[in-house]
């Protein structure tokens, strides 16, 4: 069973388990979105159920007859209108997998954390990250937990910031948050999913955590111009500004509120969001020991500035 099969990195591990020639039993709000994303696959080679992870009652029946669980979802911003909050979604919610897998006998889960996930973590995104893995630890399952840093990818909404901040006129800078010197390691959304997939044949990965990151380390302001570097068409006169940790959080508290409904209105709104945890979490390092990663699941990390030359034209 995967839990957000339709989102960025679900989309990677989707096409991993295909590739192995497992069947992948998906619980999704739209089967036809499923189906679309992975065109010309013959739909007899996907399962979905219709659901959320809210809904006790699909998670249950997508667990029945699986062999294992690799729960993805998870929120980079609360969306409080759409009823998306870091409680309900990543705490409530992995409960409420856990529970079903566990119900349905099924041994083995597969987690997606996140990089400076901590108790006691300023941002709630993190806090909230944490309890959730506190729950998957207690649940009585086989599990093992991922915490990538910024994984990157043509489909992916950091690249599409990117790719907007780069190349478009508007906006006529390139802002990023206080001294843009923490440090960060883009890694690939396929070696993420190589990882996750990889996991479900590697017992001696159970009950472990393993950070990902690729080989490279950047700070914010090295990896802006990386990609302005690799893209087409990147104006390169856009100056890079700083806007000052406490400015930041100002904008982000005032303009919440507009921005919230103006999504609703025009979704691409939704990529220039960004709320006061967001802001917190850009001061702090994502960096770890890739090799671990590595060694474990039989890979070798690919650089990231390597991968954006090949799929630049591909970001959208």
């Amino acid at each position: 069973m995967v839990t957000g099969a339709t989102g960025f990195v679900g989309r990677g591990v989707i096409r991993e388990l295909l590739a192995r020639g497992i069947t992948p039993v998906c619980v999704v709000r739209s089967p036809e979105k499923l189906l679309a994303q992975h065109r010309p696959i013959s739909p007899d080679r996907l399962a979905s159920v219709i659901g959320s992870l809210a809904d006790r009652r699909s998670l249950k029946a997508a667990s029945r007859g699986c062999q294992a669980v690799i729960h993805l979802v998870g929120i980079i911003i609360e969306r409080h209108l759409k009823g998306q909050t870091f409680e309900r979604v990543h705490v409530r919610g992995t409960q409420n997998v856990v529970d079903a897998a566990r119900a349905a006998g099924v041994a083995r889960f597969v987690h997606m954390s996140a990089l400076g996930t901590r108790a006691g973590a300023r941002s709630a995104y993190h806090r909230t990250k944490w309890a959730a893995e506190e729950y998957v630890r207690g649940g009585g399952l086989a599990w093992t937990v991922f915490r990538p840093s910024l994984i990157h990818g043509p489909e992916g909404e950091f690249m599409r910031l990117m790719r907007k901040f780069m190349c478009d006129l508007s906006p006529p800078l390139i802002p990023y948050f206080g001294s843009g010197s923490a440090r960060l390691q883009p890694v690939y959304v396929k070696d993420v999913a190589h990882c996750l997939v990889e996991a479900l044949f590697r017992p001696d990965t159970i009950g472990k955590v393993f950070p990902l990151g690729g080989p490279r380390v950047y700070t914010w302001v090295s990896l802006y111009n990386a990609c302005r570097a690799r893209m087409p068409g990147a104006k390169h006169w856009k100056p890079l500004v700083s806007q000052p940790v406490a400015v930041a959080k100002a904008m982000a508290t005032l303009l919440a509120p507009a921005m919230a409904v103006g999504e609703l209105v025009i979704p691409s709104l939704g990529l220039l969001r960004f709320d006061r945890g967001q802001v917190d979490m850009s001061q702090e390092d994502a960096v770890c020991d890739h090799t671990l990663a590595e060694q474990a699941f039989g890979c070798r990390m690919r650089d990231f500035e390597e991968e954006l030359a090949i799929y630049a034209e591909q970001i959208g």
